[in-house]
């Protein structure tokens, strides 16, 4: 079974070294796992709070995009896409809104720390706070809840975001009387590696200390390490590898082997000119042909988009039948879907007739069966199966979930329904949008009707 895990990349700044080593590196390798469905986003509407700089915004999300990609994420394997591309997003955040309770906002960290900082100044408490931060963690739990994510890579400080996130969740689902959300949990960072900037202190745009990682070449990369402090310590004396920002960089990029002998190498008195040459070759033999394909990809921001649009119908292909599910919950229906509910007799079957599940085993002698509504209608065929038991175990689960095992991803005419990140079932195709609704519907009110005879 694989874990959908997801992350959210701020579209705010250009990437630095620090960023590939703490955070786009491991995640790109993490990516890379058969046990993983990892789901990517670039948070260009969380940008917006930090950001009203068009221009840095626009051009932000094209570095950080080219980044990941230039950096090995591989948009075959993983959901890549920008936030702002999801429109269902914005509108789960107002769902959730909804449900939301001012007394759980006041005490999101960000906004208690910017209270704080106006108290302490003097000024009115909610002096230039909007409410763009405010509602910060109500957008955060829609990204997460969207997609029935398992697991949400944070530090420490972000933990509060995914308490809330479950919060609304379950808060939602006990309302409404069906699990509609997965209830995330933190995937504690506690090994996220940290680069020491040109002063020492940690690598950050705030202290104005970062190296860049592909802006201005090579020769911008190599200026700027020539500029990391370093002591007074001269050629031939021994130089502290434990307390040089140097040695800390270098390890992150090279092998044991390669570390020890740097280590030494420091030991004996290397010269700091010479120990800042030897750590820019070993960090652009790893940047160069990262930063090849990096430039590649800024000069094509086509091809750039065509990979950010193919992501956004991956996600939407969840995110879509999820919102049209919690519409359904929330009594947003069309007048004409009200209608044929109230009035069909598929919502009151006849003479006792009730959806029911017909298994059988196909010509490969695989085990399979079909779930058929009231009046005769397929609505789902499950995946084969080598062994019976294993289909009747999943025909009592969706007995068991009802209609809140209805979330489905939607193919090119049809739907496919899945558990626990895996494909169990598919629906037949439909002819239009309009088709598939309605069998949706049909599917929900059917799994109901089984779930309430267990």
């Amino acid at each position: 079974m694989q874990t959908r895990v997801l992350t959210g990349i701020t579209t705010t700044g250009t990437p630095h070294l620090g960023n590939y080593v703490g955070a786009i590196r491991p995640a790109v390798e993490a990516s890379r796992r058969d046990d993983v469905d990892a789901f990517y986003f670039m948070a260009d509407y969380h940008a917006l709070i930090k950001s009203d700089d068009a221009a840095r915004i626009e051009r932000s999300r094209l570095e950080i995009a080219a980044t990941w990609l230039a950096a090995g994420l591989d948009p075959a394997r993983v959901t890549f896409y920008r936030q702002s591309d999801i429109p269902e997003i914005p509108e789960l955040t107002w769902f959730l809104t909804c449900v939301a309770s001012k007394g759980m906002l006041n005490r999101a960290h960000a906004y208690k720390a910017a209270v704080d900082r106006n108290v302490e100044t003097g000024e009115d408490a909610d002096a230039g706070i909007t409410a763009g931060l405010y509602m910060y963690p109500v957008l955060m739990a829609a990204d997460i809840l969207a997609f029935d994510a398992h697991k949400v890579p944070v530090g420490r400080d972000q933990i509060q975001h995914i308490e809330m996130a479950r919060d609304l969740g379950q808060r939602f689902n006990h309302i409404h009387g069906r699990e509609f959300f997965v209830l995330p949990e933190a995937l504690i960072e506690e090994q996220v590696a940290t680069l020491p900037g040109l002063d020492g202190r940690k690598m950050s745009k705030s202290y104005d200390n970062t190296i860049p990682l592909f802006e201005g070449g090579k020769k911008q990369l190599r200026e700027t390490i020539m500029r990391i402090v370093t002591d007074s310590r001269l050629p031939g004396e021994a130089k502290d590898p434990d307390n040089s920002p140097l040695f800390t960089i270098f390890r992150a990029f090279a092998s044991e082997i390669e570390t020890a002998a740097f280590r030494q190498a420091l030991l004996d008195g290397i010269g700091w000119g010479e120990a800042k040459q030897v750590l820019y070759e070993r960090i652009e033999s790893d940047v160069a042909p990262m930063r090849e394909r990096y430039e590649a990809f800024m000069a094509d921001p086509a091809a750039i988009e065509a990979i950010l649009q193919q992501g956004a119908q991956k996600a939407r292909a969840i995110a879509t039948p999820k919102i049209a599910a919690l519409r359904d919950a929330l009594g947003l229906r069309s007048a004409t879907s009200v209608a044929t509910t109230a009035s069909s007799p598929k919502a009151t079957p006849k003479q006792g007739k009730m959806p029911r599940f017909a298994s059988f085993r196909d010509a490969d002698g695989n085990f399979r069966f079909r779930l058929f509504s009231a009046d005769g209608e397929e609505l789902l065929l499950s995946m084969p199966f080598a062994d019976p038991k294993a289909a009747g175990a999943l025909q009592k689960r969706l007995k068991t979930l009802g209609a809140a095992a209805a979330v489905l991803q939607v193919e090119a005419s049809g739907m496919t329904l899945a558990l626990d990140g895996e494909p169990v079932a598919s629906t037949p195709d439909y002819r239009d949008d309009s088709a598939r609704n309605d069998a949706l519907a049909q599917l929900r009110e059917a799994l109901d009707q089984l779930a309430a005879q267990e």
